[in-house]
Protein backbone atom coordinates (compact mmCIF):
# COMPACT_ATOMS: atom_id res chain seq x y z
CA UNK A 1 0.00 0.00 0.00
CA UNK A 2 1.32 3.25 -0.66
CA UNK A 3 1.18 6.02 1.69
CA UNK A 4 2.06 9.47 1.89
CA UNK A 5 4.43 11.03 4.17
CA UNK A 6 3.45 14.38 5.11
CA UNK A 7 6.84 16.39 5.47
CA UNK A 8 9.29 13.14 5.24
CA UNK A 9 7.46 11.72 8.56
CA UNK A 10 7.27 8.10 8.68
CA UNK A 11 3.74 6.68 9.00
CA UNK A 12 2.25 7.18 12.50
CA UNK A 13 4.32 10.58 13.05
CA UNK A 14 2.24 12.55 11.94
CA UNK A 15 0.12 14.38 14.22
CA UNK A 16 -2.89 17.55 14.43
CA UNK A 17 -1.02 21.10 13.95
CA UNK A 18 -1.48 23.05 16.89
CA UNK A 19 -1.78 22.25 20.70
CA UNK A 20 -1.50 18.34 21.57
CA UNK A 21 -3.37 17.15 24.15
CA UNK A 22 -0.58 16.78 26.34
CA UNK A 23 0.70 20.27 25.56
CA UNK A 24 -3.16 21.14 26.84
CA UNK A 25 -2.94 19.59 30.24
CA UNK A 26 0.61 20.70 31.12
CA UNK A 27 -0.82 23.95 30.85
CA UNK A 28 -3.42 22.90 33.43
CA UNK A 29 -3.92 25.23 36.27
CA UNK A 30 -3.94 21.93 38.68
CA UNK A 31 -1.12 19.30 38.41
CA UNK A 32 -1.96 16.27 36.42
CA UNK A 33 -1.38 13.02 37.79
CA UNK A 34 1.92 11.09 35.86
CA UNK A 35 -0.53 8.64 34.41
CA UNK A 36 -2.31 11.14 31.55
CA UNK A 37 0.85 12.09 31.04
CA UNK A 38 2.62 9.34 29.63
CA UNK A 39 2.64 8.36 26.12
CA UNK A 40 2.70 5.01 24.68
CA UNK A 41 1.63 5.12 20.78
CA UNK A 42 3.29 2.30 18.22
CA UNK A 43 2.32 2.15 15.01
CA UNK A 44 0.65 -0.93 14.10
CA UNK A 45 0.79 -0.64 10.47
CA UNK A 46 -1.58 0.70 7.87
CA UNK A 47 -3.65 -2.76 6.39
CA UNK A 48 -7.04 -2.73 5.10
CA UNK A 49 -9.31 -4.77 8.19
CA UNK A 50 -11.27 -7.39 6.43
CA UNK A 51 -15.07 -6.48 6.18
CA UNK A 52 -15.33 -10.73 6.43
CA UNK A 53 -14.87 -9.93 10.18
CA UNK A 54 -17.70 -8.13 11.19
CA UNK A 55 -20.37 -10.33 8.90
CA UNK A 56 -18.94 -14.15 8.92
CA UNK A 57 -20.86 -16.30 11.00
CA UNK A 58 -18.27 -18.55 10.78
CA UNK A 59 -15.62 -16.01 11.94
CA UNK A 60 -17.94 -15.26 15.20
CA UNK A 61 -17.87 -18.94 16.17
CA UNK A 62 -13.82 -18.91 16.09
CA UNK A 63 -13.82 -16.15 18.07
CA UNK A 64 -16.46 -17.86 20.49
CA UNK A 65 -14.18 -20.72 20.23
CA UNK A 66 -10.58 -19.48 20.58
CA UNK A 67 -11.14 -16.17 22.25
CA UNK A 68 -14.32 -15.52 24.67
CA UNK A 69 -13.26 -18.86 25.80
CA UNK A 70 -9.49 -17.57 27.52
CA UNK A 71 -9.98 -13.61 28.42
CA UNK A 72 -10.93 -12.27 31.30
CA UNK A 73 -14.51 -10.34 31.10
CA UNK A 74 -16.82 -8.50 33.56
CA UNK A 75 -19.64 -9.69 34.60
CA UNK A 76 -21.26 -7.62 37.22
CA UNK A 77 -20.69 -5.09 39.87
CA UNK A 78 -20.43 -6.31 43.77
CA UNK A 79 -22.60 -4.29 44.37
CA UNK A 80 -25.34 -6.15 41.76
CA UNK A 81 -25.03 -9.69 44.38
CA UNK A 82 -24.10 -8.19 47.76
CA UNK A 83 -25.34 -10.68 50.34
CA UNK A 84 -25.03 -14.78 50.27
CA UNK A 85 -27.17 -16.05 47.82
CA UNK A 86 -27.40 -13.12 45.59
CA UNK A 87 -26.94 -14.27 42.09
CA UNK A 88 -27.19 -12.96 38.17
CA UNK A 89 -26.91 -15.18 35.11
CA UNK A 90 -24.02 -13.71 32.40
CA UNK A 91 -24.59 -14.54 28.77
CA UNK A 92 -21.67 -14.53 26.17
CA UNK A 93 -22.56 -16.23 22.71
CA UNK A 94 -23.37 -20.16 23.51
CA UNK A 95 -22.28 -19.77 26.89
CA UNK A 96 -24.24 -19.08 30.43
CA UNK A 97 -22.87 -18.50 33.86
CA UNK A 98 -24.77 -18.32 36.92
CA UNK A 99 -22.67 -15.89 39.29
CA UNK A 100 -23.44 -16.17 43.19
CA UNK A 101 -22.18 -15.18 46.23
CA UNK A 102 -21.10 -17.25 48.80
CA UNK A 103 -21.43 -17.49 52.74
CA UNK A 104 -18.07 -16.60 53.41
CA UNK A 105 -18.48 -13.73 51.01
CA UNK A 106 -16.57 -14.68 48.12
CA UNK A 107 -18.11 -15.51 44.73
CA UNK A 108 -18.42 -18.33 42.38
CA UNK A 109 -18.97 -18.94 38.80
CA UNK A 110 -20.92 -22.15 37.28
CA UNK A 111 -21.82 -23.32 33.91
CA UNK A 112 -25.67 -22.23 33.66
CA UNK A 113 -26.71 -26.10 32.77
CA UNK A 114 -28.31 -29.08 34.29
CA UNK A 115 -25.44 -31.90 35.04
CA UNK A 116 -28.69 -34.55 34.21
CA UNK A 117 -29.73 -33.30 30.79
CA UNK A 118 -28.43 -29.83 30.17
CA UNK A 119 -30.81 -27.90 31.05
CA UNK A 120 -30.77 -24.03 32.39
CA UNK A 121 -30.41 -24.08 36.10
CA UNK A 122 -31.40 -20.27 35.66
CA UNK A 123 -33.00 -18.60 32.48
CA UNK A 124 -31.18 -16.04 30.35
CA UNK A 125 -31.26 -12.56 32.07
CA UNK A 126 -32.30 -13.89 35.59
CA UNK A 127 -31.65 -12.20 38.92
CA UNK A 128 -32.31 -12.50 42.95
CA UNK A 129 -31.52 -14.79 45.40
CA UNK A 130 -31.44 -18.48 46.59
CA UNK A 131 -29.70 -21.12 48.96
CA UNK A 132 -29.87 -23.84 46.04
CA UNK A 133 -30.06 -24.31 42.27
CA UNK A 134 -33.06 -26.62 41.26
CA UNK A 135 -33.28 -27.85 37.66
CA UNK A 136 -36.96 -26.90 36.28
CA UNK A 137 -36.93 -30.04 34.59
CA UNK A 138 -36.38 -33.04 37.03
CA UNK A 139 -35.29 -31.38 39.77
CA UNK A 140 -31.54 -32.08 40.29
CA UNK A 141 -30.40 -29.39 43.23
CA UNK A 142 -27.76 -27.95 43.67
CA UNK A 143 -26.21 -25.89 46.70
CA UNK A 144 -24.97 -22.41 46.63
CA UNK A 145 -21.35 -23.68 46.78
CA UNK A 146 -22.53 -26.01 43.54
CA UNK A 147 -22.60 -29.24 45.19
CA UNK A 148 -24.90 -31.65 44.66
CA UNK A 149 -27.85 -32.27 47.55
CA UNK A 150 -30.96 -33.42 45.59
CA UNK A 151 -30.99 -35.93 43.04
CA UNK A 152 -34.93 -37.65 42.45
CA UNK A 153 -35.14 -41.44 42.11
CA UNK A 154 -31.44 -41.71 43.15
CA UNK A 155 -31.77 -45.65 43.15
CA UNK A 156 -31.47 -45.40 39.22
CA UNK A 157 -28.29 -43.52 39.04
CA UNK A 158 -26.19 -45.77 40.51
CA UNK A 159 -23.45 -44.62 38.31
CA UNK A 160 -23.00 -41.07 39.10
CA UNK A 161 -21.36 -40.28 42.61
CA UNK A 162 -22.87 -37.22 44.12
CA UNK A 163 -19.92 -35.85 45.64
CA UNK A 164 -18.18 -36.17 42.49
CA UNK A 165 -21.15 -34.11 40.78
CA UNK A 166 -20.36 -30.70 41.24
CA UNK A 167 -21.17 -27.69 39.42
CA UNK A 168 -18.65 -26.79 36.90
CA UNK A 169 -16.75 -23.78 37.54
CA UNK A 170 -14.94 -20.97 36.15
CA UNK A 171 -12.46 -18.74 37.74
CA UNK A 172 -13.22 -15.53 39.46
CA UNK A 173 -11.55 -12.39 40.39
CA UNK A 174 -12.39 -8.84 40.93
CA UNK A 175 -10.95 -5.68 40.11
CA UNK A 176 -12.25 -1.97 41.31
CA UNK A 177 -15.64 -3.19 42.35
CA UNK A 178 -15.84 -5.54 39.14
CA UNK A 179 -16.57 -9.25 39.38
CA UNK A 180 -14.67 -10.71 35.90
CA UNK A 181 -14.77 -14.45 34.92
CA UNK A 182 -11.99 -16.51 32.78
CA UNK A 183 -13.50 -19.72 31.41
CA UNK A 184 -9.41 -21.00 30.33
CA UNK A 185 -8.26 -23.38 33.20
CA UNK A 186 -4.81 -22.20 32.44
CA UNK A 187 -5.47 -18.62 32.69
CA UNK A 188 -3.40 -15.87 33.97
CA UNK A 189 -3.96 -14.39 37.02
CA UNK A 190 -6.43 -10.94 36.30
CA UNK A 191 -3.99 -8.89 37.84
CA UNK A 192 -1.25 -9.56 35.05
CA UNK A 193 -3.94 -9.40 32.30
CA UNK A 194 -5.08 -5.41 33.20
CA UNK A 195 -1.53 -4.44 32.99
CA UNK A 196 -0.92 -1.05 33.46
CA UNK A 197 -4.59 -0.59 35.03
CA UNK A 198 -4.20 -1.38 38.81
CA UNK A 199 -1.68 1.29 38.43
CA UNK A 200 -3.03 4.20 36.78
CA UNK A 201 -6.01 3.53 38.78
CA UNK A 202 -4.65 3.78 42.11
CA UNK A 203 -5.99 6.84 43.21
CA UNK A 204 -9.27 6.53 41.03
CA UNK A 205 -11.53 4.65 43.21
CA UNK A 206 -13.93 3.16 40.94
CA UNK A 207 -15.26 0.49 43.60
CA UNK A 208 -15.92 3.79 45.16
CA UNK A 209 -18.86 4.70 42.81
CA UNK A 210 -22.46 3.32 41.81
CA UNK A 211 -24.51 3.24 38.78
CA UNK A 212 -26.90 6.03 38.79
CA UNK A 213 -28.12 4.64 35.12
CA UNK A 214 -27.83 1.47 33.38
CA UNK A 215 -29.06 0.25 30.45
CA UNK A 216 -28.60 -3.24 27.79
CA UNK A 217 -29.26 -2.13 24.26
CA UNK A 218 -29.87 -4.13 21.54
CA UNK A 219 -27.45 -2.90 18.39
CA UNK A 220 -27.71 -3.81 14.73
CA UNK A 221 -23.70 -4.30 14.12
CA UNK A 222 -21.71 -6.25 14.67
CA UNK A 223 -20.25 -6.49 18.10
CA UNK A 224 -16.62 -5.02 17.40
CA UNK A 225 -17.95 -2.80 15.02
CA UNK A 226 -20.07 -1.47 18.02
CA UNK A 227 -17.50 -0.80 20.17
CA UNK A 228 -15.46 0.47 17.27
CA UNK A 229 -17.48 3.89 17.53
CA UNK A 230 -16.16 4.53 20.73
CA UNK A 231 -12.48 3.91 20.10
CA UNK A 232 -11.75 6.88 18.87
CA UNK A 233 -12.53 11.13 18.56
CA UNK A 234 -12.68 11.37 15.04
CA UNK A 235 -15.94 10.62 14.65
CA UNK A 236 -16.91 13.87 16.36
CA UNK A 237 -16.85 16.18 13.41
CA UNK A 238 -19.53 14.50 11.63
CA UNK A 239 -21.37 12.66 14.38
CA UNK A 240 -21.20 15.03 17.35
CA UNK A 241 -20.96 18.61 15.60
CA UNK A 242 -22.70 20.65 18.82
CA UNK A 243 -19.17 19.55 20.76
CA UNK A 244 -16.53 21.35 18.18
CA UNK A 245 -16.38 24.42 20.34
CA UNK A 246 -15.26 22.67 23.46
CA UNK A 247 -14.28 19.70 22.33
CA UNK A 248 -10.86 18.45 21.39
CA UNK A 249 -11.00 15.44 18.54
CA UNK A 250 -8.10 15.77 16.32
CA UNK A 251 -5.34 16.27 18.98
CA UNK A 252 -6.81 13.61 21.06
CA UNK A 253 -4.07 11.38 22.94
CA UNK A 254 -4.15 7.87 21.70
CA UNK A 255 -2.40 4.97 23.62
CA UNK A 256 -1.75 1.46 23.76
CA UNK A 257 -0.39 -0.44 26.68
CA UNK A 258 0.45 -3.94 25.72
CA UNK A 259 -1.67 -6.23 24.70
CA UNK A 260 -4.69 -6.28 26.57
CA UNK A 261 -5.18 -1.97 27.68
CA UNK A 262 -5.53 0.74 25.23
CA UNK A 263 -6.72 5.06 26.33
CA UNK A 264 -7.53 7.87 24.63
CA UNK A 265 -7.34 11.27 26.56
CA UNK A 266 -9.73 13.83 24.67
CA UNK A 267 -9.93 17.05 26.04
CA UNK A 268 -12.95 19.03 27.33
CA UNK A 269 -13.52 22.52 27.72
CA UNK A 270 -11.13 23.47 24.78
CA UNK A 271 -11.69 23.93 21.35
CA UNK A 272 -11.88 21.45 18.67
CA UNK A 273 -8.66 22.00 16.49
CA UNK A 274 -10.98 22.26 13.21
CA UNK A 275 -12.35 25.78 14.55
CA UNK A 276 -9.88 26.99 17.24
CA UNK A 277 -9.39 30.08 15.72
CA UNK A 278 -13.04 30.99 15.74
CA UNK A 279 -13.70 29.91 19.24
CA UNK A 280 -12.84 32.71 22.28
CA UNK A 281 -12.44 31.89 26.24
CA UNK A 282 -15.70 33.29 26.60
CA UNK A 283 -17.75 31.02 23.62
CA UNK A 284 -16.41 28.36 25.98
CA UNK A 285 -17.69 28.82 29.11
CA UNK A 286 -20.91 29.66 27.17
CA UNK A 287 -20.98 26.43 24.98
CA UNK A 288 -20.25 24.12 28.16
CA UNK A 289 -22.61 25.80 30.32
CA UNK A 290 -22.32 26.31 34.54
CA UNK A 291 -22.16 29.91 34.10
CA UNK A 292 -24.60 32.63 34.15
CA UNK A 293 -25.13 33.93 31.05
CA UNK A 294 -22.82 36.93 29.77
CA UNK A 295 -20.17 35.79 31.94
CA UNK A 296 -16.41 36.25 30.82
CA UNK A 297 -13.23 34.45 31.93
CA UNK A 298 -10.64 36.74 33.65
CA UNK A 299 -7.54 36.92 32.30
CA UNK A 300 -4.77 34.89 33.85
CA UNK A 301 -7.17 32.02 33.75
CA UNK A 302 -8.82 29.72 31.29
CA UNK A 303 -12.49 28.58 30.65
CA UNK A 304 -11.13 24.92 30.69
CA UNK A 305 -9.97 25.49 34.80
CA UNK A 306 -13.34 27.65 35.72
CA UNK A 307 -15.95 24.88 34.51
CA UNK A 308 -13.47 22.57 36.25
CA UNK A 309 -13.68 24.32 39.64
CA UNK A 310 -17.37 24.75 39.39
CA UNK A 311 -18.02 21.15 38.37
CA UNK A 312 -15.61 19.78 41.50
CA UNK A 313 -17.58 22.04 43.57
CA UNK A 314 -20.92 20.81 42.08
CA UNK A 315 -20.47 17.31 41.72
CA UNK A 316 -19.01 17.42 45.01
CA UNK A 317 -21.76 18.73 47.00
CA UNK A 318 -24.27 16.55 44.87
CA UNK A 319 -22.44 13.28 46.17
CA UNK A 320 -20.98 14.42 49.68
CA UNK A 321 -17.09 13.66 48.38
CA UNK A 322 -14.11 15.77 48.52
CA UNK A 323 -12.79 15.99 44.83
CA UNK A 324 -10.32 18.87 45.74
CA UNK A 325 -7.52 16.41 44.80
CA UNK A 326 -9.43 15.91 41.24
CA UNK A 327 -6.95 17.76 38.30
CA UNK A 328 -8.91 19.99 35.80
CA UNK A 329 -7.90 16.88 33.39
CA UNK A 330 -9.46 14.03 35.75
CA UNK A 331 -12.45 16.45 36.34
CA UNK A 332 -13.24 17.98 32.68
CA UNK A 333 -11.92 15.32 30.10
CA UNK A 334 -12.97 12.57 28.62
CA UNK A 335 -10.60 9.44 29.70
CA UNK A 336 -11.18 6.14 28.40
CA UNK A 337 -9.71 3.05 29.34
CA UNK A 338 -10.55 0.20 26.99
CA UNK A 339 -9.46 -3.71 28.76
CA UNK A 340 -9.68 -6.44 25.74
CA UNK A 341 -12.18 -7.73 24.32
CA UNK A 342 -15.10 -5.42 25.58
CA UNK A 343 -14.44 -3.18 28.65
CA UNK A 344 -14.79 0.36 28.69
CA UNK A 345 -14.17 2.30 31.65
CA UNK A 346 -13.91 5.97 32.23
CA UNK A 347 -11.98 7.23 35.36
CA UNK A 348 -12.74 11.01 35.09
CA UNK A 349 -15.59 12.98 37.17
CA UNK A 350 -17.45 14.52 33.81
CA UNK A 351 -17.76 11.59 32.16
CA UNK A 352 -17.95 8.80 34.33
CA UNK A 353 -19.17 6.08 32.60
CA UNK A 354 -18.70 2.23 32.03
CA UNK A 355 -19.53 0.45 28.81
CA UNK A 356 -19.83 -3.60 27.53
CA UNK A 357 -20.26 -5.01 24.41
CA UNK A 358 -21.19 -9.18 23.41
CA UNK A 359 -22.15 -10.64 20.66
CA UNK A 360 -25.89 -11.24 20.74
CA UNK A 361 -26.19 -14.97 20.73
CA UNK A 362 -24.15 -15.76 17.76
CA UNK A 363 -25.65 -13.35 14.72
CA UNK A 364 -22.53 -11.89 13.46
CA UNK A 365 -25.20 -8.79 12.31
CA UNK A 366 -25.96 -7.97 16.39
CA UNK A 367 -24.58 -6.65 19.67
CA UNK A 368 -25.53 -5.82 23.05
CA UNK A 369 -24.11 -2.83 24.43
CA UNK A 370 -24.37 -2.62 28.53
CA UNK A 371 -23.65 0.76 30.04
CA UNK A 372 -23.64 1.97 33.55
CA UNK A 373 -23.41 5.82 34.35
CA UNK A 374 -21.77 6.57 37.70
CA UNK A 375 -21.67 8.49 40.39
CA UNK A 376 -18.80 9.07 43.89
CA UNK A 377 -20.82 6.99 46.99
CA UNK A 378 -20.83 9.57 50.03
CA UNK A 379 -18.30 9.63 52.12
CA UNK A 380 -20.54 9.16 54.70
CA UNK A 381 -23.97 7.69 55.38
CA UNK A 382 -25.52 4.12 53.09
CA UNK A 383 -24.21 3.20 49.98
CA UNK A 384 -26.83 4.01 47.27
CA UNK A 385 -28.31 0.98 45.68
CA UNK A 386 -27.35 0.66 41.86
CA UNK A 387 -30.32 1.89 39.34
CA UNK A 388 -32.23 -0.90 37.72
CA UNK A 389 -30.87 -1.86 34.24
CA UNK A 390 -33.53 -0.19 31.54
CA UNK A 391 -33.69 -3.09 28.56
CA UNK A 392 -33.98 -0.93 24.96
CA UNK A 393 -34.55 -2.71 21.62
CA UNK A 394 -33.08 -1.75 18.16
CA UNK A 395 -34.66 1.52 17.58
CA UNK A 396 -35.34 2.61 21.33
CA UNK A 397 -34.10 6.12 21.80
CA UNK A 398 -31.46 6.34 24.74
CA UNK A 399 -33.77 9.52 25.81
CA UNK A 400 -35.79 7.62 27.09
CA UNK A 401 -33.98 6.74 29.66
CA UNK A 402 -34.03 10.21 32.11
CA UNK A 403 -31.90 9.38 34.46
CA UNK A 404 -28.97 9.63 31.20
CA UNK A 405 -29.55 13.37 30.92
CA UNK A 406 -28.21 14.87 28.26
CA UNK A 407 -26.51 11.44 27.24
CA UNK A 408 -28.84 10.17 25.99
CA UNK A 409 -28.70 12.33 22.94
CA UNK A 410 -25.23 12.10 22.66
CA UNK A 411 -25.74 7.97 22.71
CA UNK A 412 -28.45 8.47 19.96
CA UNK A 413 -25.65 9.63 17.73
CA UNK A 414 -23.12 7.55 18.42
CA UNK A 415 -25.29 4.57 17.40
CA UNK A 416 -27.06 5.81 14.48
CA UNK A 417 -24.50 5.14 11.63
CA UNK A 418 -24.28 1.65 13.27
CA UNK A 419 -27.11 -0.38 10.63
CA UNK A 420 -25.98 1.38 7.66
CA UNK A 421 -22.09 0.37 8.76
CA UNK A 422 -23.46 -2.98 8.61
CA UNK A 423 -25.12 -3.04 5.84
CA UNK A 424 -22.42 -1.43 4.29
CA UNK A 425 -19.79 -4.01 5.08
CA UNK A 426 -21.78 -6.48 2.70
CA UNK A 427 -22.41 -4.16 -0.18
CA UNK A 428 -18.81 -2.83 -0.83
CA UNK A 429 -16.51 -3.59 -3.27
CA UNK A 430 -13.73 -2.53 -2.00
CA UNK A 431 -13.67 -5.77 1.03
CA UNK A 432 -11.87 -3.76 4.25
CA UNK A 433 -11.52 -0.88 6.37
CA UNK A 434 -8.76 2.05 5.98
CA UNK A 435 -7.73 3.05 9.28
CA UNK A 436 -6.13 6.14 10.54
CA UNK A 437 -2.29 5.50 11.74
CA UNK A 438 -3.06 7.79 14.81
CA UNK A 439 -6.34 8.31 15.37
CA UNK A 440 -7.92 4.55 14.92
CA UNK A 441 -5.18 2.70 16.06
CA UNK A 442 -7.06 1.40 19.07
CA UNK A 443 -9.24 -0.31 16.53
CA UNK A 444 -6.20 -2.03 14.51
CA UNK A 445 -4.47 -3.29 17.94
CA UNK A 446 -7.57 -4.82 19.30
CA UNK A 447 -7.85 -6.71 16.19
CA UNK A 448 -3.80 -7.66 15.74
CA UNK A 449 -4.55 -9.02 19.90
CA UNK A 450 -7.84 -10.91 18.45
CA UNK A 451 -5.83 -12.60 15.62
CA UNK A 452 -2.77 -13.78 18.75
CA UNK A 453 -5.92 -15.66 20.08
CA UNK A 454 -7.08 -17.40 17.01
CA UNK A 455 -3.91 -18.33 15.73
CA UNK A 456 -2.89 -20.46 19.15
Amino acid sequence: MNVQNPKGMKPGEARCPGPSTRDVILGDVTPTPAALLEESYTFLGDEDISYDRYTSADFLQREMDRMWTRVWQWVCREEDIPESGDHIVYDIGLYSFIIARQEDGSVKAFYNSCLHRGTQLRPTGAEGSADQFRCPYHGWTWALDGTLTDLPCEWDFPHVDQEKFELPEVHVDHWNGFVFINMDPDCAPLEDYLGVLPEHFANWRIDDRVAVARTEKILPSNWKASQEAFLEAYHILETHPQALPYAGDANAQYDTFGDHVSRFVQLLGSPSPHMADRITEDDILEQMGGYPAGSTVPEGTTARHMIAENMRKAVGEECGVDLSSYSDSETLDSIEYFVFPNMFVFPGINISVVYRFRPNGMDPDSSIMDLMLMKPVPEEGPRPEPADVVKLDVWDSYTTVPALGGLGGVYDQDTANLDMQQKGFKAAKKRGQTLGNYQEVRTRHVHQVLDKYLAD
